[in-house]
């Protein structure tokens, strides 16, 4: 391994006349070659700096590791996601100037870090050859407003965790803002005053969510949505995510969009969640071997399949040519008389009901949120709730695999126009154990009288269902805090808790229709 040369503080102007600074790794002595960028709200130093700086550094690329700007040092006030793409346009102009610039350069880095590079990545030309993203996705918008309704927990911490970072001791911010945001959620203020309860100040990036919630397309989210230019990207782009994390779905769809482009991107999943620090050490050596083959022109790290997937229940990694996998296929379980489940079409029966009280919201237990260990955990906690319907199918006699998109078609009706609709597979162990696989919510605004047909996407799978064991779904109205509680009256989020509407809703599961979960069928290896 070569010796590493680091220069600090290095001033990068931006057109409006603010200044960023960013950190320079080198091998010494190695002159011009290919850069490697990574562009972070969260600091440039400390463990991150060393594994992933000098460890590039060290196989002979220059890195340059820079704080976004409004923290660590840089200029200007932080705007999350406003500034990315001019600031980082502006940072690779600043790149091609320098002495040490071989005339390429790659892009590399996780959550953030990857939206920055997605925020660039199109316009950069075509001396950008590489880019290793991992657990992103090229807009945030729809993990904040997921299926509708607003991601509360994780935007809280994160807004909690980007204030906290820029004070003192705020190294411990990854620790201290999930449970700043948890007690703020739980101190029964309104959803507009949680960040005077978790920061103790107004937090712009969190209102600026709240206010945006009912129109997300507005211009606010336009300069800040890069999803429609993800197949216009020519440089050879790998992505690692996990099975847990907040923004797989939306990864998946810039995986697709690259796909339909005619681009051969690669894809890694693994059981990991947001802030599971067990991706670090493959997301190095993935984007080692990636960007020693596009920048250095050596192919002999690479794997002969583009996509990788873990299996979750049969515990093994899988090697496939594309997602979604050859060979999968729907296949609908339906929700049946007697809260059963199966893949038999649903006999006459009078509907399920249950009561959503906003007051008191059905609570989460696990699922993807942002800074939180999100791996599967008993529900059999929740399934005693009475807000709570669960559908169970019979012991499986084999195995079943499912690995590809889940979603689930409902027939409701509730009792008022606003309500949410939060549907989770869960795979029930024979000792009893319920652990939830997947989840998706879908909010409901103005629906009309009567009984509503609504679909609703659930995170993405690759599961094994063993033998003796049974598939469960649960249907509800909440999943608090992950999502703000829906007060069923339409109000804006930002109007304060003034009113809020029980909704009674009803579940329909018949021949006319024929309420069901649509699994990714495949068939079992081995």
């Amino acid at each position: 391994m070569r010796r590493v040369r680091l220069q600090r503080d290095l001033p990068v102007p931006m057109p409006d006349g603010v200044t960023l600074l960013a950190d320079h790794y080198a091998p010494a002595g190695g002159g011009r070659a290919p850069v490697i960028l990574m562009r972070s709200p969260y600091g440039r130093r400390g463990l991150f700096g060393w594994y992933y700086g000098r460890g590039f550094a060290r196989q002979g690329f220059h890195v340059v590791i820079q704080s976004c700007r409004g923290g660590f040092g840089s200029g200007g006030l932080l705007d999350p996601l406003g500034d990315e793409h001019d600031d980082g346009l502006a940072t690779v102009a600043w790149l091609r100037e320098q002495p040490w610039y071989g005339g390429s350069f790659a892009m590399f880095g996780p959550s953030y870090l990857g939206y920055t590079q997605w925020a660039v990545a199109p316009y950069a030309g075509p001396e950008l050859k590489a880019m290793a993203t991992q657990i992103t996705a090229s807009q945030f918008r729809d993990a904040a407003y997921v299926g509708g309704a607003f991601a509360l927990e994780s935007t809280l911490s994160w807004t909690t965790l980007t204030d906290t970072m820029s004070r003192r001791f705020g190294g411990a911010a990854v620790l201290t803002a999930p449970r700043l945001a948890r007690r703020a959620v739980l101190s029964g203020r309104p959803v507009a005053e949680l960040d005077l309860a978790s920061a103790g100040r107004p937090l712009r990036f969190y209102q600026d969510l709240l206010t945006h919630h009912a129109d997300p397309a507005v211009t606010y989210w336009e300069r800040r949505d890069f999803s429609l230019k993800v197949g216009e990207v020519d440089a050879a782009v790998t992505m690692l995510g996990g099975w847990y994390d907040v923004f797989l779905p939306w990864q998946l769809k810039d995986y697709t969009a690259m796909r339909a482009a005619g681009r051969r991107p690669y894809l890694t999943i693994g059981p990991w969640y947001h802030v599971d620090t067990r991706h670090g050490r493959p997301a190095m050596a993935e984007a080692s071997a990636w960007f020693r083959a596009h920048l250095l022109g050596d192919p002999s790290g690479l794997r002969a399949e583009p996509v990788r997937l873990y299996v979750t229940g049969a515990e093994e990694w899988r090697d496939y040519p594309d997602w979604p996998v050859p060979g999968m296929r729907e296949q609908r379980w339906h929700l049946q008389r007697g809260f059963g489940l199966g893949t038999d079409g649903p006999l006459d029966s009078p509907p399920d009901r249950f009561r959503y009280h906003p007051a008191h919201p059905t609570p989460v237990i696990g699922g993807p949120v942002l800074l939180g260990d999100s791996r599967p955990r008993d529900q059999r906690r929740l399934e005693e709730r009475r807000d709570v319907l669960v559908y169970s199918s019979a012991a499986l006699e084999s195995d079943v695999e499912m690995i590809g998109p889940v979603r689930a078609e409902l027939f409701v009706r509730s009792s008022t126009p606003h309500v949410d609709v939060v549907v989770r597979v869960c795979d029930v162990h024979p000792d009893g154990r319920s652990l939830n696989v997947c989840e998706g919510v879908r909010r409901l605004a103005d629906a009309a009288p009567g009984v509503r047909r609504v679909s609703v996407d659930l995170w993405p799978i690759a599961h094994r269902f063993r033998r003796d064991h049974r598939i469960r779904v649960h249907v509800a109205a909440g999943a608090y805090p992950t999502i703000a509680r829906n007060h069923g009256t339409g109000d804006p989020l930002n109007n304060g808790d003034g009113a809020m509407v029980p909704a009674d809703v009803e579940v329909f599961h018949s021949p006319e229709r024929p309420s069901a979960v649509v699994l990714p069928l495949c068939v079992p290896r081995g």
